[in-house]
């Protein structure tokens, strides 16, 4: 069953909603178990000192992707949300690999599960995410965002993002408790 997955939320509440749905792009894919939100108000996002070409489609409708280059090096996939005009979404740091395993595998030259797409970067390099899926709409092919499990239920942890220097305590990063395929552990709270 498709997820229903209000992208025209805040990015704080998409990030939460999308922990525990299952993302595939061309039948490879899984779980995804760590989110971080960004909304144009906030100075850690690209969407902060407004538009640009590089950023554009974060300003796009929403349920849509934003794709972009992280220093040059790697692929970071994101959900676009809010209105179109308003630059916000949500990042995706990690997914627990289901499905298209061995093509992961191809793809990072690496076997093992746990370290297969926990991180944005290696993320996209296992799903085949690259600049071609930038503002692609994502009810539609190659994306399927698949609902959670009704009879799992999915318990999710908050915590500050990570690799930002401006608004570092700013809890909007989420992550499925006590998942092993987490890029970062999340640290309890004093």
């Amino acid at each position: 069953m498709l997820a229903s997955i209000d992208f025209s939320a805040p990015a704080h509440e998409v990030a939460r909603q999308l922990i525990g749905v299952t993302l595939l792009i061309d039948g490879v894919g899984g779980t995804i178990v760590e989110t971080e939100a960004y909304d144009q108000t906030d100075p850690a996002s690209h969407t902060y000192t407004g538009q640009t070409a590089r950023n554009g489609a974060m300003f796009g409708p929403p349920g849509h992707a934003y794709v972009y280059r992280s220093y040059g090096l790697h692929w970071c996939f994101n959900t676009v949300c809010r209105e179109a005009g308003h630059g916000a979404g949500v990042l995706l740091r990690a997914i627990e690999p289901t499905q298209g395993i061995e093509t992961m595998r191809e793809r990072r030259g690496l076997h093992e599960l746990r370290l297969l797409c926990a991180g944005p970067g290696r993320l996209a390099q296992a799903l085949g995410i690259d600049a071609r899926l930038n503002a692609q709409p994502l009810a539609l092919p190659p994306f399927e965002l698949l609902a959670r499990d009704a009879a799992a239920p999915v318990e999710v942890v908050t915590g500050p993002r990570i690799g930002i220097s401006k608004a570092v305590d700013v809890p909007w990063r989420f992550g499925l408790k006590g998942s092993r395929f987490l890029s970062r552990g999340f640290v309890a709270a004093p």
